[in-house]
């Protein structure tokens, strides 16, 4: 299985708020990124197995399924960190949570899609 990261800035946003998933999509398209996005941890590691390990992984760790401490835990295991996280969430202890699953970063939700792009750009691989 080839886990080579996939042609440039390529996104995965992993998050169950479809309204935030579509938003966050557009606007990182609409700046010349390829974006995959997932519903739940479990649906993003089908596309990794799927389309391989993009630049930079968008993650929110409230969801239904598999959440972003067992996503991140299972790809850490299964890809060390060839790609980096941003952790997204409104918790209080945002930086913890991106702590708590070796993230190189954190956005606190609600966000500034402009304080988003500069997360993207300073994080990606």
């Amino acid at each position: 299985m080839n886990m080579t990261p996939l042609p440039t800035k390529t996104v995965l946003v992993v998050e169950d708020d479809r309204d935030i998933l579509f938003t966050v999509k557009t606007f990182l398209e609409i700046e010349g990124y390829s974006v995959q996005t997932a519903v739940n941890g479990f649906e993003a590691m089908g596309l990794l197995k799927e389309r391989g390990v993009p630049n930079l992984i968008l993650l929110d760790m409230q969801m239904p399924v598999m959440n972003g401490w067992q996503f991140a835990l299972e790809f850490l295991d299964k890809h060390d960190h060839t790609s980096p996280i941003v952790v997204m969430t409104a918790a209080a202890d945002a930086e913890q949570r991106a702590t708590d699953v070796s993230a190189i970063g954190w956005i606190g939700k609600p966000f500034d899609l402009n304080d988003l792009l500069k997360k993207v750009k300073r994080f990606e691989r």
